[in-house]
């Protein structure tokens, strides 16, 4: 699927969202990488071969209280 010079990381690869865009949608929430991979604003993911990968995206910092 891709063309690019070195190649982009497949779909299957552990760094598949450095992929390229080849399509933005922000208003949707989501874009399709070169890789074929659908990537949504929540980083939740569809891969071409229809595997879902949740999202993960990090947990905001705890809050730290101490006491007067």
């Amino acid at each position: 699927m891709c063309q690019h010079q070195p190649a982009c990381p497949t779909a299957d690869s552990a760094d598949r969202e450095a992929a390229r865009l080849v399509a933005h949608h922000p208003e949707q929430g989501w874009s399709l990488l070169c890789n074929g991979v659908l990537l949504f604003e929540d980083t939740g993911e569809l891969l071409p071969d229809g595997q879902i990968i949740a999202p993960h995206r990090p947990l905001s910092a705890a809050k730290v209280v101490t006491a007067a």
